[in-house]
Protein backbone atom coordinates (compact mmCIF):
# COMPACT_ATOMS: atom_id res chain seq x y z
CA UNK A 1 0.00 0.00 0.00
CA UNK A 2 2.82 2.39 0.84
CA UNK A 3 4.48 1.85 -2.56
CA UNK A 4 1.20 2.68 -4.30
CA UNK A 5 0.96 6.13 -2.71
CA UNK A 6 1.63 9.01 -5.19
CA UNK A 7 4.98 10.73 -4.97
CA UNK A 8 4.85 14.22 -3.41
CA UNK A 9 5.49 16.97 -5.97
CA UNK A 10 8.93 18.57 -5.51
CA UNK A 11 9.13 22.30 -4.70
CA UNK A 12 8.78 24.81 -7.57
CA UNK A 13 7.48 22.14 -9.94
CA UNK A 14 4.26 22.85 -11.77
CA UNK A 15 2.17 20.83 -14.24
CA UNK A 16 0.37 22.40 -17.20
CA UNK A 17 -1.87 20.98 -19.90
CA UNK A 18 -1.21 22.17 -23.43
CA UNK A 19 -3.95 22.94 -25.96
CA UNK A 20 -3.23 19.50 -27.45
CA UNK A 21 -4.04 17.82 -24.13
CA UNK A 22 -0.46 16.96 -23.24
CA UNK A 23 0.90 17.32 -19.70
CA UNK A 24 4.13 19.32 -19.45
CA UNK A 25 6.24 20.12 -16.41
CA UNK A 26 8.02 23.36 -15.51
CA UNK A 27 10.27 24.57 -12.73
CA UNK A 28 9.09 28.03 -11.70
CA UNK A 29 11.41 29.87 -9.32
CA UNK A 30 12.65 33.31 -8.36
CA UNK A 31 11.43 36.88 -8.66
CA UNK A 32 10.82 37.68 -11.42
CA UNK A 33 9.66 34.14 -12.12
CA UNK A 34 11.91 32.02 -14.34
CA UNK A 35 10.17 29.08 -16.05
CA UNK A 36 12.28 26.09 -17.13
CA UNK A 37 10.67 23.15 -18.91
CA UNK A 38 11.46 19.57 -17.89
CA UNK A 39 11.29 17.39 -21.00
CA UNK A 40 11.93 13.93 -19.49
CA UNK A 41 9.03 11.74 -18.35
CA UNK A 42 7.82 12.48 -14.86
CA UNK A 43 9.03 9.98 -12.25
CA UNK A 44 12.07 8.80 -14.17
CA UNK A 45 15.72 9.28 -13.11
CA UNK A 46 16.17 11.53 -16.16
CA UNK A 47 13.34 13.72 -14.93
CA UNK A 48 14.95 14.01 -11.48
CA UNK A 49 18.29 14.94 -13.06
CA UNK A 50 16.72 17.65 -15.21
CA UNK A 51 14.78 18.93 -12.22
CA UNK A 52 17.89 19.23 -10.04
CA UNK A 53 19.78 20.94 -12.85
CA UNK A 54 16.92 23.40 -13.31
CA UNK A 55 16.75 24.19 -9.59
CA UNK A 56 20.49 24.82 -9.26
CA UNK A 57 20.77 26.61 -12.59
CA UNK A 58 17.77 28.87 -12.02
CA UNK A 59 19.61 30.75 -9.30
CA UNK A 60 22.29 31.66 -11.80
CA UNK A 61 19.69 32.49 -14.43
CA UNK A 62 18.07 35.11 -12.25
CA UNK A 63 18.29 38.16 -14.46
CA UNK A 64 19.36 41.47 -13.05
CA UNK A 65 16.82 44.23 -13.53
CA UNK A 66 17.19 45.70 -16.97
CA UNK A 67 18.24 49.30 -17.40
CA UNK A 68 14.64 50.35 -17.95
CA UNK A 69 13.14 48.38 -15.06
CA UNK A 70 11.08 50.50 -12.66
CA UNK A 71 12.95 51.23 -9.48
CA UNK A 72 16.41 51.15 -11.03
CA UNK A 73 18.83 54.04 -11.30
CA UNK A 74 18.47 54.04 -15.10
CA UNK A 75 14.70 54.30 -14.77
CA UNK A 76 15.06 57.23 -12.37
CA UNK A 77 17.41 59.10 -14.71
CA UNK A 78 15.01 58.53 -17.61
CA UNK A 79 12.10 59.96 -15.57
CA UNK A 80 14.24 62.92 -14.45
CA UNK A 81 14.96 63.83 -18.06
CA UNK A 82 11.21 64.21 -18.61
CA UNK A 83 10.73 66.81 -15.89
CA UNK A 84 10.61 70.60 -15.81
CA UNK A 85 13.54 70.51 -13.38
CA UNK A 86 15.66 69.05 -16.17
CA UNK A 87 14.25 71.34 -18.86
CA UNK A 88 15.07 74.42 -16.79
CA UNK A 89 18.78 73.61 -16.82
CA UNK A 90 20.87 75.36 -19.45
CA UNK A 91 21.77 73.48 -22.61
CA UNK A 92 25.41 73.32 -21.54
CA UNK A 93 24.52 71.95 -18.11
CA UNK A 94 22.23 69.30 -19.59
CA UNK A 95 24.94 68.25 -22.02
CA UNK A 96 27.49 68.06 -19.21
CA UNK A 97 25.18 66.03 -16.96
CA UNK A 98 24.14 63.77 -19.82
CA UNK A 99 27.79 62.77 -20.17
CA UNK A 100 28.00 62.07 -16.45
CA UNK A 101 24.75 60.09 -16.44
CA UNK A 102 26.03 58.00 -19.35
CA UNK A 103 29.02 56.97 -17.23
CA UNK A 104 26.73 56.22 -14.29
CA UNK A 105 24.38 54.13 -16.45
CA UNK A 106 27.23 52.02 -17.77
CA UNK A 107 28.44 51.16 -14.27
CA UNK A 108 25.26 51.09 -12.19
CA UNK A 109 22.21 51.65 -14.39
CA UNK A 110 20.61 48.33 -13.41
CA UNK A 111 21.07 48.89 -9.68
CA UNK A 112 17.90 49.23 -7.55
CA UNK A 113 17.51 52.66 -5.98
CA UNK A 114 17.61 51.03 -2.55
CA UNK A 115 21.25 50.15 -3.18
CA UNK A 116 22.28 53.72 -4.04
CA UNK A 117 23.50 54.91 -0.65
CA UNK A 118 25.70 57.71 0.62
CA UNK A 119 28.61 55.29 0.47
CA UNK A 120 27.85 54.67 -3.20
CA UNK A 121 27.95 58.41 -3.94
CA UNK A 122 31.20 58.85 -2.02
CA UNK A 123 32.74 55.94 -3.93
CA UNK A 124 31.79 57.64 -7.21
CA UNK A 125 33.38 60.85 -6.04
CA UNK A 126 36.57 59.07 -5.01
CA UNK A 127 36.89 57.35 -8.39
CA UNK A 128 37.12 60.86 -9.84
CA UNK A 129 39.46 62.19 -7.16
CA UNK A 130 42.30 62.80 -9.63
CA UNK A 131 40.08 65.25 -11.53
CA UNK A 132 38.35 67.39 -8.85
CA UNK A 133 36.26 69.30 -11.37
CA UNK A 134 34.81 66.06 -12.74
CA UNK A 135 34.15 64.90 -9.19
CA UNK A 136 32.33 68.15 -8.46
CA UNK A 137 30.26 67.88 -11.65
CA UNK A 138 29.43 64.27 -10.74
CA UNK A 139 28.11 65.37 -7.35
CA UNK A 140 26.14 68.26 -8.85
CA UNK A 141 24.48 65.90 -11.33
CA UNK A 142 23.54 63.33 -8.69
CA UNK A 143 22.36 66.02 -6.29
CA UNK A 144 20.02 67.41 -8.92
CA UNK A 145 18.70 63.92 -9.67
CA UNK A 146 18.01 62.88 -6.08
CA UNK A 147 16.77 66.29 -4.98
CA UNK A 148 14.05 65.96 -7.62
CA UNK A 149 13.40 62.29 -6.73
CA UNK A 150 12.96 63.17 -3.05
CA UNK A 151 10.64 66.05 -3.87
CA UNK A 152 8.62 63.78 -6.18
CA UNK A 153 8.29 61.15 -3.46
CA UNK A 154 10.16 58.49 -5.43
CA UNK A 155 12.86 58.07 -2.77
CA UNK A 156 12.63 58.63 0.97
CA UNK A 157 16.29 59.51 1.48
CA UNK A 158 18.61 61.64 -0.61
CA UNK A 159 21.95 59.76 -0.61
CA UNK A 160 23.85 62.87 -1.68
CA UNK A 161 23.05 64.78 1.51
CA UNK A 162 26.17 65.29 3.59
CA UNK A 163 28.60 64.29 0.85
CA UNK A 164 31.34 66.90 0.75
CA UNK A 165 32.70 68.46 -2.40
CA UNK A 166 36.28 67.54 -3.30
CA UNK A 167 38.84 70.08 -2.19
CA UNK A 168 40.01 72.44 -4.89
CA UNK A 169 43.63 72.21 -5.93
CA UNK A 170 45.56 75.37 -5.38
CA UNK A 171 46.62 76.86 -8.68
CA UNK A 172 47.11 80.19 -10.34
CA UNK A 173 43.97 79.58 -12.38
CA UNK A 174 43.54 80.99 -15.86
CA UNK A 175 46.39 83.19 -16.99
CA UNK A 176 45.03 86.76 -17.16
CA UNK A 177 45.85 88.67 -20.30
CA UNK A 178 48.00 91.79 -20.21
CA UNK A 179 48.15 94.68 -22.65
CA UNK A 180 51.32 93.13 -24.08
CA UNK A 181 49.41 89.92 -24.79
CA UNK A 182 46.68 91.87 -26.55
CA UNK A 183 49.25 93.77 -28.65
CA UNK A 184 51.05 90.57 -29.63
CA UNK A 185 47.81 88.88 -30.65
CA UNK A 186 46.62 91.92 -32.63
CA UNK A 187 49.96 92.13 -34.44
CA UNK A 188 49.73 88.50 -35.51
CA UNK A 189 46.00 88.56 -36.32
CA UNK A 190 45.12 91.93 -37.93
CA UNK A 191 41.63 93.21 -38.64
CA UNK A 192 40.16 91.21 -41.49
CA UNK A 193 40.95 87.80 -39.97
CA UNK A 194 38.40 85.66 -38.15
CA UNK A 195 40.89 85.20 -35.31
CA UNK A 196 40.82 88.97 -34.76
CA UNK A 197 37.02 88.88 -34.63
CA UNK A 198 37.29 86.22 -31.95
CA UNK A 199 39.51 88.34 -29.72
CA UNK A 200 37.59 91.57 -30.16
CA UNK A 201 34.23 89.97 -29.39
CA UNK A 202 35.69 88.60 -26.16
CA UNK A 203 37.66 91.74 -25.36
CA UNK A 204 34.97 94.34 -25.91
CA UNK A 205 31.95 92.46 -24.59
CA UNK A 206 33.38 90.50 -21.64
CA UNK A 207 31.05 87.63 -22.46
CA UNK A 208 31.78 84.07 -21.50
CA UNK A 209 32.73 81.66 -24.25
CA UNK A 210 29.30 80.04 -24.15
CA UNK A 211 27.62 83.40 -24.83
CA UNK A 212 30.24 84.92 -27.14
CA UNK A 213 29.85 82.09 -29.67
CA UNK A 214 26.09 82.78 -29.89
CA UNK A 215 26.28 86.56 -30.33
CA UNK A 216 25.24 87.77 -33.79
CA UNK A 217 23.63 90.61 -35.72
CA UNK A 218 20.16 89.49 -34.69
CA UNK A 219 21.01 90.44 -31.10
CA UNK A 220 22.04 94.02 -31.93
CA UNK A 221 19.69 97.00 -32.16
CA UNK A 222 20.69 100.64 -32.15
CA UNK A 223 24.26 99.71 -31.28
CA UNK A 224 23.30 97.67 -28.22
CA UNK A 225 23.31 93.88 -27.97
CA UNK A 226 20.73 92.04 -25.88
CA UNK A 227 21.39 88.40 -25.09
CA UNK A 228 20.15 85.80 -22.64
CA UNK A 229 23.13 84.15 -20.98
CA UNK A 230 23.52 80.41 -21.05
CA UNK A 231 24.71 80.33 -17.46
CA UNK A 232 22.08 81.67 -15.10
CA UNK A 233 19.66 82.65 -17.82
CA UNK A 234 20.09 86.42 -17.27
CA UNK A 235 19.17 88.83 -20.02
CA UNK A 236 22.11 91.19 -20.45
CA UNK A 237 22.59 94.31 -22.52
CA UNK A 238 25.94 95.65 -23.64
CA UNK A 239 27.17 98.20 -26.17
CA UNK A 240 28.87 97.28 -29.40
CA UNK A 241 31.73 99.74 -29.03
CA UNK A 242 33.12 101.52 -32.12
CA UNK A 243 36.36 99.52 -32.03
CA UNK A 244 34.40 96.26 -32.04
CA UNK A 245 31.99 97.52 -34.68
CA UNK A 246 34.94 98.32 -36.97
CA UNK A 247 36.31 94.79 -36.56
CA UNK A 248 32.92 93.21 -37.22
CA UNK A 249 32.44 95.35 -40.32
CA UNK A 250 35.64 93.89 -41.79
CA UNK A 251 34.84 90.36 -40.63
CA UNK A 252 34.82 87.65 -41.61
CA UNK A 253 31.73 86.76 -39.57
CA UNK A 254 29.13 84.05 -39.87
CA UNK A 255 25.55 84.57 -40.98
CA UNK A 256 24.17 83.86 -37.51
CA UNK A 257 27.15 84.55 -35.25
CA UNK A 258 30.03 86.98 -35.26
CA UNK A 259 32.41 84.23 -34.15
CA UNK A 260 32.62 81.57 -36.86
CA UNK A 261 34.84 78.79 -38.10
CA UNK A 262 36.77 78.55 -41.35
CA UNK A 263 33.63 77.81 -43.38
CA UNK A 264 31.56 80.51 -41.70
CA UNK A 265 29.65 78.08 -39.54
CA UNK A 266 28.96 78.73 -35.83
CA UNK A 267 31.29 77.10 -33.32
CA UNK A 268 30.43 75.35 -30.09
CA UNK A 269 32.06 76.79 -27.00
CA UNK A 270 34.32 73.73 -26.81
CA UNK A 271 35.53 73.90 -30.40
CA UNK A 272 35.93 77.66 -30.16
CA UNK A 273 38.01 77.28 -27.01
CA UNK A 274 40.33 74.87 -28.79
CA UNK A 275 40.65 77.03 -31.89
CA UNK A 276 41.19 80.22 -29.92
CA UNK A 277 43.87 78.54 -27.84
CA UNK A 278 45.62 77.45 -31.05
CA UNK A 279 45.43 81.02 -32.38
CA UNK A 280 46.99 82.25 -29.14
CA UNK A 281 49.88 79.82 -29.46
CA UNK A 282 50.56 80.97 -33.02
CA UNK A 283 50.64 84.56 -31.75
CA UNK A 284 53.00 83.62 -28.92
CA UNK A 285 50.38 84.42 -26.32
CA UNK A 286 49.77 82.14 -23.33
CA UNK A 287 46.30 81.78 -21.95
CA UNK A 288 42.77 81.12 -23.09
CA UNK A 289 39.41 82.76 -23.77
CA UNK A 290 38.66 82.87 -20.05
CA UNK A 291 41.81 84.86 -19.38
CA UNK A 292 40.59 87.58 -21.75
CA UNK A 293 37.59 88.33 -19.53
CA UNK A 294 39.81 89.77 -16.80
CA UNK A 295 41.38 92.41 -19.01
CA UNK A 296 38.07 92.93 -20.80
CA UNK A 297 36.66 94.39 -17.60
CA UNK A 298 38.99 97.37 -18.00
CA UNK A 299 37.79 98.09 -21.54
CA UNK A 300 34.06 98.44 -20.95
CA UNK A 301 31.82 101.26 -19.71
CA UNK A 302 31.02 101.26 -16.00
CA UNK A 303 28.18 98.81 -15.27
CA UNK A 304 24.93 100.02 -13.77
CA UNK A 305 25.34 99.37 -10.00
CA UNK A 306 21.87 97.90 -9.52
CA UNK A 307 22.37 95.31 -12.22
CA UNK A 308 22.83 91.67 -11.23
CA UNK A 309 25.19 91.18 -14.15
CA UNK A 310 28.55 92.89 -14.59
CA UNK A 311 27.77 93.10 -18.29
CA UNK A 312 24.55 95.11 -18.14
CA UNK A 313 24.68 98.80 -19.00
CA UNK A 314 22.43 101.81 -19.27
CA UNK A 315 20.91 101.02 -22.65
CA UNK A 316 19.55 104.48 -23.34
CA UNK A 317 22.84 106.22 -22.60
CA UNK A 318 24.90 103.78 -24.66
CA UNK A 319 22.47 104.02 -27.56
CA UNK A 320 22.71 107.82 -27.54
CA UNK A 321 26.54 107.60 -27.45
CA UNK A 322 26.93 105.18 -30.35
CA UNK A 323 23.76 105.04 -32.47
CA UNK A 324 25.13 107.26 -35.23
CA UNK A 325 28.38 105.34 -35.70
CA UNK A 326 27.47 101.74 -34.83
CA UNK A 327 24.24 101.05 -36.67
CA UNK A 328 25.63 101.55 -40.21
CA UNK A 329 28.62 99.31 -39.45
CA UNK A 330 26.64 96.46 -37.92
CA UNK A 331 23.88 96.46 -40.51
CA UNK A 332 26.25 96.89 -43.41
CA UNK A 333 28.80 94.33 -42.18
Amino acid sequence: MIDAMPRPRPPHLSREITRHGRAVWYVRIGKPRIRIRIRAEFGTPEFDAEYQAAISGAKHLQKKPTAGSPGTLAWLIARYRETSAWAELSTATRRQRDNIFQQVLESAGDQPLSKITTSTIIAGRERRAKTPFQARHFLDALRGLFHWALDAGIVKIDPTVGVKNPSRRKSAGFIPWTEDHVAAYEAHWPIGTRQRVWLDVLLYTGLRRSDAVRLGRQHVRDGVATLKTEKGGFTVTLPILPVLAATLAQGPCGDLTFIAGACGHPLTKESFGNEFRAACRLAGVPGSAHGVRKIAATRRPTPVPRSRSSKQFSVGKVARWHRSTLAPLIVGG
